[in-house]
C-alpha cells in the first residue's frame, strides 16, 4: 500500500492597497532559518513549513511555497506523503498568510496618518506599500528573537540554523527541516542546549526557560491578550523590554509596538538614545509598528 499524496493546494491572495513585495522578502530573506526556510529574492519565493492544526488537534504540517508580488501573493501548499486531506486546510493556509505578511493592512490610513510627519513623511510617501512581516509561529519569532539579542542577523540565522539541525525534524516529502517543537528543547538540559546552539550560558538558559513557558501553555499570537502575553515573557530571565517590543510587533500583531531601545532604529533617528527614540515616536501613534519598519527598511541589505 502506498501513502496517500494530496494534490497541492494552490491559493492567490490578493492584497488590500499597495503591497511593497520586495521589502517583504527582502524580509524573509534576512530572517530565513537555514535548513527550515529557503528565501530567493531575484524570484520573490519564500517556502518553509507551517503546522495549520488548531490547538486541540495533531500537527499538520505543510510546506507553503510563496510567490510574492506587489499585486498578491500565490501560495502552493503541499502536504507530506500519508496526511490526510482535510476540508479546512484552504481557509486556514489563507488566514495564517494574510496575517503572516499583513495582506490587510490599512495602507492608506498609514499613509494618511504619516505621509506629512516631518521625519517618516520621505519614507512612507517613497515606499506606501510596506507592511509589517511578521511570523508565522509565535514560538519561533519568540527563539530568533532571544538568538538575535545583541548579535547581528547573520549570526542569529547562524545560530537558529543550528537548532534546526540538531533538534528539528525532516518532514517527508518536503525537502525542509521542522523547527523544534518548545518540548523538545525544554527536555533538553540547558548545558546540551547551548553546546548544540554554541550560545553563552545566559542565552542557553533563557532559549530554555522560553521553551518551558511555552511548552507549558504561554501561546505566542495575535489572538491572545498582549498586555498578558508580555507580563508573562517579561517574568522570565534573560527577557527585557526590547525582546517584548520586538516580539509584539512580528509575533502578537501590536501595530502600535516599538522597540525604542532598538539599535537599528535608533541609528536611523540619527544616534538618539532610547528615551529620545521613544519621545519622537509619539506622533506616530497608533502605527509606530509601520513607522519602525519604514525606519528599519534603509539597513536591510537584502532590500532593493
Amino acid at each position: 500500500m502506498t501513502d496517500l499524496v494530496l494534490a497541492p493546494l494552490e491559493l492567490r491572495l490578493e492584497t488590500d492597497g499597495l503591497y511593497d513585495a520586495a521589502h517583504a522578502i527582502g524580509l524573509l530573506a534576512a530572517h530565513s532559518v537555514p535548513g527550515a526556510e529557503l528565501t530567493d529574492v531575484t524570484a520573490g519565493t519564500h517556502s518553509r513549513l507551517v503546522d495549520v492544526a488548531a490547538a486541540d488537534e495533531p500537527s499538520r504540517v505543510l510546506r507553503l511555497d510563496l510567490r510574492l508580488e506587489p499585486s498578491g501573493v500565490d501560495v502552493v501548499a503541499t502536504a507530506s506523503p500519508g496526511l490526510a486531506p482535510s476540508p479546512d486546510d484552504r481557509d486556514r493556509v489563507e488566514r495564517l498568510v494574510r496575517r503572516w505578511l499583513d495582506l490587510d493592512a490599512d495602507s492608506s490610513g498609514v499613509l494618511a496618518a504619516l505621509g506629512d510627519d516631518p521625519v517618516l513623511g520621505p519614507l512612507v510617501r517613497a515606499r506606501p506599500g510596506i507592511r509589517i512581516t511578521g511570523s508565522p509561529d509565535g514560538w519561533e519569532a519568540a527563539v530568533t528573537t532571544v538568538l538575535g539579542q545583541q548579535v547581528s542577523l547573520a549570526a542569529a540565522r547562524t545560530f537558529a540554523g543550528r537548532l534546526v539541525a540538531a533538534l528539528g525534524t525532516d518532514v517527508a516529502g518536503t525537502g525542509l527541516r521542522r523547527f523544534p517543537r518548545a518540548d523538545v528543547v525544554a527536555a533538553l538540559p540547558v548545558d546540551e542546549l547551548r553546546a548544540a546552539v554554541g550560545v553563552t550560558g545566559a542565552r542557553g538558559r533563557t532559549l530554555h526557560a522560553v521553551a518551558e513557558a511555552v511548552a507549558g501553555g504561554l501561546v505566542i499570537a495575535p489572538d491572545r491578550d498582549v498586555a498578558a502575553v508580555r507580563a508573562s515573557l517579561l517574568a522570565l530571565p534573560g527577557i527585557g523590554p526590547w525582546t517584548v517590543d520586538y516580539l509584539s510587533v512580528r509575533a502578537l500583531g501590536d501595530r502600535d509596538a516599538y522597540p525604542a531601545g532598538d539599535l537599528v532604529l535608533r541609528r536611523a533617528l540619527g544616534g538618539v538614545t532610547t528615551k529620545q527614540a521613544e519621545v519622537a515616536s509619539a506622533p506616530w501613534a497608533p502605527w509606530r509598528a509601520y513607522a519602525l519598519f519604514h525606519l528599519w527598511s534603509h539597513a536591510l541589505p537584502t532590500v532593493p
